[in-house]
């Protein structure tokens, strides 16, 4: 026993120093070797068969997210998406002291884009660049109300014992222009900015405005107090605003006061922007002021004065995304969905990320011939090479259409590969030791690289490596699950979200969170075998006399 582990160890040890100069030919190469009892190796590739067909995703759960999608995306394969938000709100904390008099002087909303530094100007000041942004540089109208309906933090169906889940299509169910109150903020040409934000105080022995913080550029904005509405809202038209029951704690304020709906429309018939929102750093400051006695006069009657104060909110509670399609997006799925051939798979696949579909992969599906020239499955023919293999590298090469895109050169640049049974990525995206938070454009790109272009910015193609995920159907006798591919803006984002009545149907909130799409050459028999779904796996076989 111990001469074979041995024997194994040291051919392992040859095949991982033969992958970097014949991982990627198709041919058979003899090596000589000196190795006891083995007299050379064949290094070899073999492409196995696979199948690949598109699947339609029902309303995706869209509360609790890490980041939400605000605006309008005009894709030019499907067509419009159009994306708002509702949120709760809440204050920083409740231990309030108003003062006398308050009355609240001005409200700013700001909730940061996603962004990074790309240079300075010629003060030394950071410039910044966007990221997270889909589309044109195309306005929309962006509203911002006061929101009436109740985000209820469990479902009752399960006897408040599950957290509530609002979809993508909520504003079908519930129509959240149904429960508005006041305008708190109106743009008719709003679009995002890369401008850093700068917030200035003004100096009253100036007479100026003077900077007094600069950060990343954010969502910015001055908010309406129609009828002293911010006022009231802190009860500070009454004798004794800091009793107030609705202002005890979180839960009762989020029933008192439920929040805000970010409403988008599109007035230019554009193609409009889309950009992505933190807003687990966003906040509502409410700035006001309260009596204070300054001194006395010569009289010895009190001098009153104003100080400054403010109330900081954030958006701790419950938020969700409405994800609108419109009609031809609609009529896109539903066409290239309901025409699902799971025999041979589809000529075309289409992805499309949030409310979109996916594609669904078996892997080993078919026959081949094995070694004597014998058409049998090809899963049997695999797991017959267990103990003669040494699996040097699986990949999955995904070809896109470029015509079906109609070289839009919008495709995402990530995709993400799925255990459908299980609901999470493949063992390969965990081993994977390229990970990046800051850039994850670049993240884990040995799993799922980047998407390859051509000189005019076009997609060609995506490759995934299936390396460890296929040693262990060989090896450890794992099942060979059908796997999903999901269009991702982040691919580190994996925590599920569910699909509206597929109880076993999740996908990640990267995937969510992406509105753009593609179209990839599938595997049915029409498709040029140049372009066809490719799985390729090269290994290391001893050839014993």
């Amino acid at each position: 026993m111990k001469k074979t582990i041995n024997l194994y160890k040291t051919i392992a040890a040859v095949g991982c120093l033969l992958l970097t100069v014949v991982a990627c030919e198709k041919d058979f190469s003899t090596i000589e070797s000196e190795i006891e009892g083995i007299k050379d190796f064949t290094t070899a590739g073999k492409i196995f068969p696979s199948i690949m067909y598109d699947k339609k995703l029902e309303p995706v759960q869209t509360n609790g997210l890490p980041s939400n999608l605000l605006g309008i995306y005009f894709d030019k394969i499907y067509g419009r998406t159009t994306a708002n938000i509702v949120t709760q709100v809440v204050p920083s904390n409740f231990e309030f002291n108003f003062g006398e008099d308050p009355k609240v002087e001005s409200v700013y909303l700001s909730i940061p884009y996603y962004s990074r530094v790309d240079g300075s100007d010629s003060e030394g000041n950071n410039t910044y660049v966007l990221d997270s942004t889909f589309g044109s540089n195309d306005t929309y109208k962006l509203s911002v109300y006061q929101n009436n309906y109740f985000l209820r933090d469990f479902d009752p169906g399960t006897d408040l014992t599950e957290p509530q889940k609002f979809y993508s299509n909520a504003n079908e169910n519930i129509n959240f222009d149904n429960y508005t109150g006041e305008l708190l903020f109106e743009d008719d040409s709003y679009i995002p900015s890369n401008n850093p934000t700068i917030i200035t105080e003004y100096n009253e022995e100036t007479d100026t405005e003077e900077e007094i913080s600069r950060s990343a550029p954010s969502l910015r904005v001055q908010m309406f107090n129609p009828g002293d509405f911010w006022d009231n809202l802190f009860f500070f038209n009454t004798a004794s605003p800091g009793s107030q029951t609705e202002l005890s704690n979180a839960n009762n304020f989020k029933n008192y006061f439920r929040g805000l709906y970010f409403k988008v429309e599109d007035l230019s018939g554009g193609q409009g922007n889309m950009a992505m929102l933190d807003f687990s750093q966003g906040t509502i400051v409410v700035n006001y002021s309260s009596t204070i006695s300054t001194g006395f006069d010569d009289e010895g009657n009190p001098i009153e004065g104003r100080d400054e104060r403010k109330i900081t909110m954030n958006f701790s509670g419950n938020r969700l995304n409405t994800i609108e399609n419109s009609d031809s997006v609609k009529n896109l799925i539903n066409t290239a969905t309901s025409n699902t051939d799971t025999n041979n798979g589809d000529t075309n696949v289409y992805l499309k990320g949030g409310e979109g579909s996916f594609a669904v992969i078996d892997l080993f599906s078919g026959n081949m011939e094995d070694d004597e020239g014998v058409s049998v499955p090809a899963l049997d023919y695999f797991k017959g090479k267990k103990g003669k293999w040494l699996i040097n590298e699986a990949n999955l090469v995904l070809y896109v259409n470029q015509n079906e895109v109609n070289n839009s050169g919008q495709e995402p640049d990530r995709v993400i590969i799925y255990d459908l049974k299980n609901n999470t990525p493949i063992v390969d995206y965990f081993l994977d030791p390229t990970v990046s938070t800051t850039n994850p454009l670049y993240s884990r790109v040995n799993y799922s690289e980047k998407l390859k272009r051509d000189g005019n910015n076009k997609g060609l193609k995506y490759k995934f490596r299936l390396t460890e995920h296929i040693n262990n159907i060989l090896l450890r006798d794992s099942t060979n699950l059908k796997l999903g591919v999901f269009v991702t803006t982040n691919i580190n984002l994996t925590q599920n979200a569910s699909v509206l009545n597929v109880p076993d149907e999740k996908l990640s909130n990267g995937s969510v969170l992406s509105p753009r799409s593609t179209v990839l050459h599938g595997s049915n028999p029409s498709v040029p075998d140049t372009k066809k779904v490719k799985f390729e796996i090269f290994y290391t076989e001893p050839n014993n006399n």
